[in-house]
């Protein structure tokens, strides 16, 4: 026990890395029990089988450059104010997705304090959808 201590006082620094390293891990699997994280071929075969609504969270200038097709783009900080369009999305899967796919977990989060149950997130974002070679629709200019 007296080793275990003089150990973690004279390596303070890498015991505290080892601490915020763990604290990190067991917070990115409680964050993505916001949502079941879904690969671009699952994503691709819940559109085309379920009909799954795709919501897209980021902004305007990111959804106008390039976004999934069929997909809805609804900010985040927009929900309170878009609850009935949302509403109408509770039927059938919603699968949220933004660059990186970390603002969807954030966002899964909010909607299922809006009593959303059926939340996937696009593992990787539209980063993963484009690097997978699948299409993307842009907006009209």
């Amino acid at each position: 026990m007296e080793f275990l201590l003089e150990f973690v006082q004279q390596n303070i620094f890498l015991v505290m890395i080892a601490l915020v390293s763990g604290a990190m891990v067991v917070y990115s699997f409680i964050r993505r029990a916001d949502a079941t994280p879904l690969t671009t071929a699952q994503a691709t075969l819940m559109i085309n089988r379920e009909n799954a609504n795709v919501l897209d969270v980021r902004d305007a200038e990111e959804f106008a450059a390039g976004h999934l097709p069929g997909a809805r783009n609804i900010a985040p900080e927009s929900f309170s104010s878009r609850t009935n369009e949302l509403e109408k999305l509770k039927k059938k899967p919603l699968i949220i997705y933004c660059k990186t796919g970390q603002r969807a977990l954030k966002a899964a989060a909010d909607l299922k304090k809006l009593g959303f149950e059926t939340v996937f997130n696009l593992e990787g974002g539209i980063n993963a959808w484009t690097s997978a070679g699948l299409p993307i629709a842009k907006a009209k200019s």
